[in-house]
């Protein structure tokens, strides 16, 4: 990822875009927004205080959705912010997780800090890490992005989501979108490329110009991340090893993995262990998985494990700010001092939202290196089933929500197989499916 920080760096040099004219146009051919009567997205959307939304007002299970048309719409505050029209977002294991309040007393501190030891301050909040639409508004500091451009991104969680007819970014968290993909196939990637390369990356070490011949395991291959990264590994030269069920098999090969594993056969420890050892393990399941998987290893290589599923929200959840940090900063410690005797590195990974990762990751699947791996799609008006889906587990790749129409007609439901309905008429179905506001 060596490119990413001169890619960063290029953003500040480039000179400032010439603003379009005529919005309105280039706004009608890339289709429509969800719950909208096509109106005049050049102007009105900037002027609007409202805008259709899903938002909780209250942490829980999926009844705590809430469809309203009254929704805070956001504008351009500040000259780095990037106002985005939303034509399709992605659900993720996080938005169930921060649902029933994963994380609330951080997110709370860092939306507003003024608000600590309020109850309820945060709500109504917007879930929907994932973004892929077209750009309608720019700070005047912005240089790399003007109206009209095609973009997607991955949203920091204490940020309001893309389930929603707009959402409001900073230029640096945002990333022109790949050409050869549909904003429904687009919304599939940016969250999990941001955890994947947070994890390889920054906690594993590895990018594209040391990764030829390294060893590589992904536990639980088949989700978001792990169809990622087993992507990412092979288009920069490493071996990959997956564990995964057996009915995932097909679809992780079929991906570029190199030996395969099923955790549902037998005993995954001791299939492992008969396999050369590995420089890298990306974690993605948790549990006790750790306490076998450190075994597999290169010592004194430099060898590295890092695991997705750590403790550090929960524990400030249950602890507090200040307890449940410490509490978190000494389990760290602890583990990491542990294993450094035994000749290997631990570490935690964390999903961290970058725009200029993602421009590297979009000339990957430009060139054919990385495909979106989309599992369903729903509508506007079936966030609740989307959330339903996401919650039952085993996925294999991503569930997607089509916000706005495209030209290319992406709106589909794999279920049922439908093209999507005028925006009049997902109203329509919205009013009548979902709670009222």
């Amino acid at each position: 990822m060596g490119s990413v920080k001169v890619t960063a760096c290029c953003r500040q040099l480039f000179l400032p875009h010439a603003r379009a004219l005529a919005l309105t146009t280039k706004m009608a051919s890339s289709g429509n927004i969800i719950c909208s009567l096509r109106r005049n997205l050049s102007s009105s959307s900037r002027l609007r205080s409202s805008m259709p939304a899903w938002v909780i007002d209250e942490y829980g299970n999926n009844g705590v959705l809430r469809f309203t048309e009254d929704a805070t719409a956001p504008s351009v505050n500040s000259a780095s912010e990037v106002l985005i029209q939303v034509h399709a977002a992605s659900l993720n294991p996080l938005d169930i997780s921060m649902r029933r309040g994963y994380g609330s007393n951080l997110l709370k501190l860092r939306r507003d800090p003024v608000s600590l030891g309020q109850n309820g301050g945060e709500f109504p909040i917007i879930l929907g890490r994932d973004v892929s639409g077209v750009v309608l508004d720019c700070g005047s500091g912005v240089t790399h992005f003007k109206p009209g451009d095609e973009v997607w991104a991955a949203i920091p969680p204490w940020k309001q989501g893309s389930l929603a007819e707009m959402v409001n970014l900073t230029e640096y968290e945002v990333s022109h979108k790949p050409r050869s993909l549909s904003h429904r196939e687009a919304a599939s990637i940016p969250y999990v490329a941001a955890t994947a390369l947070s994890a390889l990356v920054n906690a594993g070490g590895l990018c594209r110009d040391n990764c030829t011949n390294k060893r590589v395991l992904i536990t639980g291959a088949s989700g978001g991340v792990g169809t990622f990264s087993i992507q990412l590994l092979k288009a920069w030269g490493a071996h990959v090893t997956v564990t995964c069920s057996h009915n995932a098999e097909g679809l992780v090969r079929g991906l570029g993995a190199d030996e395969v594993v099923d955790y549902t056969a037998g005993d995954v420890a001791t299939e492992l262990g008969l396999m050369e050892k590995f420089d890298v393990i990306l974690d993605n399941v948790g549990g006790d998985s750790e306490q076998w998987a450190l075994g597999l290893l290169k010592s004194w290589s430099g060898a590295k494990y890092v695991t997705l599923v750590t403790p550090f929200l929960l524990n400030i959840d249950s602890m507090g700010l200040l307890e449940g940090a410490v509490h978190s900063g000494l389990n760290l410690h602890q583990k990491a001092i542990t294993n450094m005797c035994n000749g290997v590195f631990y570490r935690w990974g964390f999903y961290a939202p970058d725009g200029p990762a993602l421009d590297e990751v979009s000339q990957l699947v430009d060139a054919g290196k990385i495909l979106p791996v989309v599992e369903d799609t729903f509508l506007f008006s079936q966030v609740p089933l989307a959330f339903q889906k996401v919650e039952r587990g085993h996925a294999r790749g991503k569930t997607v929500v089509t916000v706005a129409q495209e030209e290319e007609g992406t709106g589909v439901t794999e279920e049922e197989g439908e093209t999507s309905d005028t925006p009049e008429q997902v109203r329509e179905e919205v009013r009548q499916a979902a709670p009222k506001s």
